[in-house]
């Protein structure tokens, strides 16, 4: 009897320990199940080589703490062949501006432009950025605004009655995508504002004009924007710039360029050809004279094309 209670002792105390291991396994196994997984996301890396791609921002903010020096230049346009040098001894337009990536993401800049001596503060955000390993995010958006403030000289106020009348704003989201190592695609929508705008008149007669109208104060377009990789450090560029908005007369025409791209891990340097001789976004949305397309507008006049001018953008980072 003694015996047989000490091996019923033995089974009972062997079969406490099983549960207990099988308990613990169970246990652990449910740690295990609802333990959440660390994924770290990779984001597509650079999409565009530069802040620029001609005239328009990309969508590309650089790394926090980052520096960045401007050059921007457009010669004449080229119509005038041999007799200015194709716009290279012309009249020409030229920007300085300087940017600094505070916090990430966060891109603030000002420039100088000679054109009217415009003086602009730039504002950047990184809103959503491309996944590299899956489509949780299949594009990268940013925010780019820009205010400009006309330094012109107007010693009898005849052009601008009132200081605010110097002021001008852009704002824009950019959207792109980086399609393959050697392809990107970018389209970005924006608004200008002008505080104030001209007035046009319709001669009668040699004595009395009537008034047409004035340009809008609001004024939306669209770029299209794409770079195409030919080597590491080498890539075709191109721009289209469409009006959408429709003025009562002087509506600008749209901008076309392409050129090239040469970069380096701190420099940038593009050389293209395009329509575009301002160097401040509402001041070429609204303003643009060169066309690249013959064509008649809503007055009936003939707008004459191929007005392109050979311009080209500096960009140097230190970070």
């Amino acid at each position: 009897m003694k015996l047989n209670k000490l091996y019923k002792s033995k089974m009972a105390a062997i079969g406490l320990c099983i549960m207990a291991v099988l308990l613990s396994q169970f246990a652990f196994a449910q740690e295990i199940e609802v333990a959440p997984v660390e994924t770290t996301k990779k984001y597509a890396k650079n999409t565009f080589e530069s802040v620029w791609i001609i005239d328009n921002q990309t969508v590309i903010v650089p790394v926090q703490g980052t520096f960045e020096f401007d050059i921007a230049h457009r010669f004449g346009i080229v119509n005038n062949g041999f007799e200015d040098l194709y716009g290279l001894f012309a009249p020409s337009n030229i920007r300085f501006g300087v940017s600094y990536v505070p916090i990430e993401n966060l891109n603030i800049g000002v420039g100088l432009t000679k054109e009217r001596m415009i003086l602009d503060g730039s504002v950047k955000y990184a809103l959503l950025k491309q996944t590299r390993d899956d489509w949780s995010m299949p594009f990268s958006v940013t925010y780019y605004g820009n205010m400009g403030y006309d330094l012109k000289e107007d010693p009898d106020n005849s052009l601008y009655k009132y200081n605010t009348d110097r002021l001008r704003f852009f704002n824009q989201l950019i959207i792109a995508r980086k399609i393959t190592d050697k392809l990107s695609l970018q389209v970005a929508p924006s608004i200008s504002h002008q505080n104030f705008t001209y007035g046009y008149f319709h001669n009668i007669d040699s004595v009395n004009k009537e008034v047409l109208g004035e340009m809008k104060h609001d004024h939306f377009a669209i770029a299209f924007s794409g770079r195409y990789k030919i080597t590491e450090s080498i890539a075709f560029i191109a721009n289209y710039d469409q009006p959408i908005t429709k003025h009562t007369t002087n509506n600008p025409n749209p901008n076309l360029s392409f050129g090239f791209e040469f970069s380096t891990s701190g420099h940038s340097f593009q050389f293209f050809a395009g329509n575009y001789a301002s160097l401040n976004p509402q001041r070429n949305n609204m303003f643009n004279k060169n066309s690249p397309l013959n064509y008649t507008n809503a007055q009936g006049n003939e707008i004459e094309g191929g007005k392109f001018l050979i311009g080209f953008n500096i960009t140097r980072l230190w970070n």
